[in-house]
C-alpha cells in the first residue's frame, strides 16, 4: 500500500510514484521488455514508461486527509 497525504499530490509526488513504478516494472519484467523492444525496433524507455503508468493502477493507495 502507498500512503499519501491528500493535500500533497503535486508534480514531485507524482514523479516519485512514477519512478517507483519504473523500478518495480524493471525488476519484474525488465529483460522481457528489453527483448521486446529490440525485436520490434522500439525505444526501451518509452515502453518502460508506458508499462510503469499501467503498473500505477495496480497499487493500492491510502489517502490521509
Amino acid at each position: 500500500m502507498i500512503y499519501l497525504n491528500y493535500t500533497n499530490l503535486d508534480t514531485a509526488t507524482q514523479n516519485r510514484l512514477l519512478a517507483l513504478s519504473k523500478i518495480d516494472v524493471e525488476r519484474h519484467c525488465g529483460q522481457d521488455l528489453k527483448a521486446y523492444a529490440i525485436e520490434n525496433h522500439l525505444d526501451y524507455n518509452t515502453i518502460l514508461e508506458e508499462e510503469a503508468i499501467k503498473n500505477l493502477y495496480s497499487y493500492q493507495y491510502v489517502f490521509n486527509i
